[in-house]
């Protein structure tokens, strides 16, 4: 990392590893613990080995880092030549992990700015990319972190899941809770807002969930300039199709990512999750 200002994110940011090595991004592993073994998201446990894991209701959890490990990484940006660091991370709603790196950031060697983005998956990857850019570019520290801020607050993630019993489980549901009760004959169409993930639409099949998806990605995309992420779990099929038809209708779509959600994803939405973000450039 030779340029000036340093981009750390987490590993729920799911960014195609060319990027990050194109753009001198970091990120910092969340833990998943499957059963009573602690294993690094990323390297150590991949979304489909939670995904059968859930499947056979073995217990999953996960974790955030610990704040030394924030610090390992804020050290060695400074010893690459950093001078500052933007520090970029999933909801502060979803895990301590915005936390452990404001601790880890008051002994951090160069300055650090810690945010919140209020995202999870590529809704903080295009955050991350975005403020790469700007330090690349030359931007100061307080430049970085308002190309970021910008993208995050043009960003939107949708996503459907097969069922809700495991954001129930974990905690994730926020106002979706209304969903309770009555989930049997409905299925969800969810979406990130104000860092929680919140109940949009009820649709009565996944067929429909799934088109009205689309139809939602379609209408926020709008004819602008915009990147795009299709996101699953162990749904594959479902995702080529539906980045398919998004790169037919997208007239302003620039770049289009489409992969498996990570381990720690996954083991709150569990197997069929379908999502989109849609990041307005």
């Amino acid at each position: 990392m030779s340029r000036h200002v340093a981009i750390v994110t987490d590993s729920t940011a799911y960014l195609p590893p060319q990027a990050m090595e194109r753009h001198g991004i970091t990120a910092v592993p969340l833990t998943v613990v499957l059963g009573d073994v602690a294993l690094e998201e990323g390297t150590e446990v991949s979304a489909r080995s939670v995904a059968q894991a859930l499947q056979k209701r073995r217990p999953v959890t996960t974790s955030r880092p610990a704040p030394e490990v924030f610090a390992g990484a804020y050290r060695a940006a400074a010893e690459a030549g950093a001078e500052a660091i933007v520090s970029l991370h999933l909801s502060a709603e979803f895990s301590g992990t915005y936390d452990a790196a404001v601790l880890a950031a008051r002994e951090a060697p160069v300055p650090v700015r810690v945010v919140d983005t209020g995202m999870v998956a590529m809704a903080l990857g295009f955050c991350a990319l975005a403020a790469a850019e700007a330090a690349q570019a030359g931007g100061t520290l307080d430049e970085v972190v308002a190309a970021a801020e910008k993208r995050a607050q043009g960003t939107a993630a949708y996503f459907y899941v097969d069922t809700l019993d495991y954001l129930r489980r974990g905690g994730r549901i926020g106002a979706a809770q209304a969903l309770l009760g009555s989930a049997l004959a409905v299925k969800p169409l969810l979406q990130l807002e104000g860092g929680r993930i919140e109940l949009r639409e009820k649709v009565r099949t996944a067929s429909k969930a799934i088109a009205r998806l689309e139809e939602v990605a379609v209408e926020r995309a709008g004819a602008v300039s915009v990147d795009v992420a299709v996101h699953h779990l162990a749904a594959p099929e479902r995702a080529a199709l539906l980045a398919e038809r998004l790169r037919e209708r997208l007239p302003g779509l620039g770049e289009l990512h489409v992969s498996e959600v990570g381990a720690v994803i996954g083991a709150h939405t569990g197997p069929g999750l379908l999502g989109v973000v849609v990041s307005p450039r």
